[in-house]
């Protein structure tokens, strides 16, 4: 093993590090004669994007995605899938070589799993990486039916690692005034990191020095290319296997493509709270898409809810050049967005019409003017219905320990935090979690 890869020197070797997945638990198991059994529930949820937001979702086992699965290369495993839905389902294990009738393709390998009825499915694992779960049946992944399967090596990776994380990529479009995703949608407002989104996504925690894993899933309908802000990692594993050390990249990026998986590593040997995000500027933000309405500059500026056949150029009434001709922020047909009663994305300023930047600190000094209209492309995040509003106390959490004071107001979409703490300030994290864990649960609590 190379220094390089090492970072100074490798940890000792020694047993596997079980997957930790922030916000999504693991589905326990109980033991049958040497069989590893699972008890997985596809069934209607109640998700929480972010404080506020509530969205009604299909999942398992009470989330979406549902909880992570962690086998190893050898076992057998029975999971009894019981369908609560109120259609057919079926649950393809993404990456496993099976028998066919274990594969989860409905009238194919097997029968549809009708609403009550329960499917057994049962093999052995010979393979060991990242997989996932999820249905086999049109758009029910869309609405959440997504779960990790983890299969641990009989011997640990070298070099091991000290933490290992599972992050699961989703995103969906839902109307301000709904809770629904719409499955058919092809522009998404809420991108999340296993069912959060920022910045009620919970950061990574890492003690310096420590050498990490994190694995990305995607079953969505956008790729990914995943960026962590200062560390250069190396991509370890795809959804096929563990890559061999010759041919790991080196980057800070990694593309995580429709139905599949990568594993990045890296040695957290520098201190900070260090983003991890999807980098398409639009996936960094939630409610960026057609169906918020319009624009914080009421009157002007690009369409929200234009057709398809006018987003393309194929202009029905008014000039090209006309300002309200700017192409739809969506790819949709033009019939939920357009049905929307037109509003801003923000709050009103005190007195007038140009949105909640106009009151922020700051706004009009610098020669900067207050009044949007007045420079073109000022306010570029205007678009955001949360744009820049900090809500610290409504999602802080023993993870958050420490951050600066509003670093929610620049936390959304597809991103978290990869902490990298001294010692002292990693065990203080890790004694007010021991203490929340031991606080009597509120009911609903999330």
């Amino acid at each position: 093993m190379s220094a390089e890869v090492g970072g100074n020197q490798p940890p000792p070797s020694g047993p596997v590090v079980p997957v930790v997945t922030p916000d999504i638990p693991d589905l326990p198991f109980s033991m049958d004669n040497g069989v590893k059994v699972f008890h997985l529930i596809a069934e209607p949820v109640k998700q929480v994007i972010v404080p506020g937001r509530t969205f009604d979702l299909w999942g398992f086992n009470g989330s979406a995605p549902g909880p992570t699965i962690q086998t190893s290369e050898g076992d057998q495993v029975r999971i009894l899938f019981d369908n609560h839905l109120p259609e057919p389902t079926s649950i393809h294990w993404h990456g496993l070589e099976l028998p066919i009738e274990m594969d989860g393709v409905p009238g194919v390998g097997q029968k549809p799993v009708m609403p009550g009825e329960r499917f057994v499915y049962e093999f052995r694992l010979h393979q060991n990486g990242t997989f996932f779960y999820h249905s086999h049946m049109a758009m029910q992944e869309m609405v959440g039916m997504l779960g990790g399967f983890i299969i641990h090596p009989k011997a640990a990776y070298s070099p091991r690692v000290d933490r290992d994380y599972l992050l699961a990529l989703q995103e969906y479009a839902v109307l301000p005034n709904s809770t629904v995703p719409n499955s058919m949608s092809m522009e998404y407002n809420w991108l999340t990191f296993n069912g959060k989104a920022g910045p009620a996504s919970t950061p990574l925690l890492i003690r310096v020095g420590e050498r990490v894993r994190v694995r990305l899933i995607n079953m969505g309908m956008d790729h990914h290319p995943v960026h962590l802000h200062g560390f250069t990692f190396w991509e370890t594993g795809r959804e096929g296997a563990r890559q061999a050390e010759a041919i790991w990249p080196r980057g800070n990026t990694v593309l995580v493509g429709v139905a599949q998986a990568r594993d990045i590593e890296f040695v957290a040997d520098r201190t900070g709270d260090w983003m991890l995000h999807c980098h398409l500027p639009h996936h960094m933000m939630n409610q960026m898409s057609s169906t918020v309405g319009p624009m914080t500059r009421l009157g002007h500026g690009m369409q929200s809810g234009a057709s398809m056949e006018e987003a393309m150029g194929m202009l029905r009434d008014g000039q090209a050049t006309a300002e309200n001709k700017g192409a739809s922020l969506g790819r949709g047909l033009g019939v939920g967005s357009t049905a929307e009663t037109a509003r801003t994305n923000g709050p009103l300023s005190h007195g007038g019409d140009e949105g909640a930047m106009a009151d922020m600190p700051g706004m009009d000094h610098g020669g900067i003017p207050k009044n949007a209209n007045q420079v073109p492309l000022f306010p570029q995040d205007a678009y955001m219905e949360s744009s820049m509003m900090a809500m610290d106390k409504e999602v802080n959490k023993p993870e958050t320990y420490g951050l600066p004071a509003g670093w929610s107001g620049f936390v959304g979409g597809m991103m978290t935090f990869v902490r990298v703490l001294p010692p002292e300030q990693y065990e203080k994290i890790m004694d007010l979690k021991t203490k929340q864990a031991q606080k009597p649960q509120k009911d609903g609590a999330q």
